[in-house]
């Protein structure tokens, strides 16, 4: 005879109930929310993140920015993290990172939604740019099930959403009608949404107007293109209204852990 699943114990707090009886001295007791039931939604709300694997360690807390040749925009950066999960949902304005390849701005957003998962209970969704229309583009395809709309359903609903690595692929119109969708929609409905990106927030063309770093510069001019010439002027502009815009610089973090381990 097949073994039967056992069920999951009882709390020992709320009997399984999700309720907790809190006694106040002198006064009437009540009741709240148990903290089983709290963690189980936490749990589930983190899930539905899809917060990549890699990115999961990620942390505002353990993001560096003490370390020999640190740029001080990193602190900069780090301190806008922390003030938009104090502020949010009284400040819903999102959050543009824009830098080069490898100074933490992926991290900062991931720490971002789980700051405010974990502290405040906000459905987040992380979204990886290049994924995304990957996924898109694949629900064309008869043999699959998906349809567009049940892709970008959850990109358009979630309250926080985190769009990493904009711009990184190569731009048609197809791409830059989609991008005007996604973020169009967002705009319209008041949603925050957290972009990173490492491409030069300037109009199309207009790389030679760059006044970021030598590093920065050296490493875009190889790739002669900016923000706007990867989504268009218009969606730029966009960005700008949905959007606080926060820098950073520096070396490459990834590199400079390579680097460390061979010393």
């Amino acid at each position: 005879m097949a073994s039967q699943t056992q069920p999951a114990p009882e709390c020992p707090t709320c009997g399984g109930t999700g309720w907790k009886t809190i006694e106040i001295p002198g006064k009437a007791s009540r009741v709240t929310r148990c903290d089983c039931r709290n963690e189980a939604r936490t749990a589930r709300l983190l899930k539905g993140t899809r917060i990549p694997a890699r990115y999961e360690h990620c942390s505002l807390a353990d993001f560096e920015t003490e370390f020999s040749g640190a740029h001080r925009s990193l602190a900069a950066a780090r301190l806008a993290a922390g003030r938009f999960v104090e502020e949010y949902p009284i400040e819903k304005t999102g959050l543009l990172f824009i830098g080069p390849v490898g100074t933490g701005k992926t991290h900062l957003a991931v720490g971002i939604i789980q700051e405010l998962v974990r502290g405040k209970g906000i459905p987040c969704r992380f979204c990886d740019y290049r994924e995304l229309l990957k996924e898109i583009q694949n629900s064309y395809n008869p043999t699959v099930q998906t349809t567009e709309l049940e892709i970008l359903r959850p990109v358009f609903e979630a309250e926080v959403l985190v769009l990493d690595e904009l711009g990184a692929v190569k731009p048609t119109e197809w791409v830059w009608d989609t991008v005007s969708h996604i973020l169009n929609s967002r705009y319209n409905e008041k949603k925050t949404t957290i972009i990173t990106t490492n491409f030069p927030n300037l109009p199309p063309g207009e790389l030679q107007n760059f006044r970021g770093s030598a590093s920065e510069a050296a490493r875009q001019a190889a790739r002669n293109e900016t923000l706007g010439d990867r989504i268009t002027e218009r969606m730029r502009s966009r960005l700008h209204e949905m959007c606080r815009v926060v820098q950073l610089d520096g070396v490459d973090f990834r590199q400079r852990v390579q680097s460390a381990n061979f010393r």
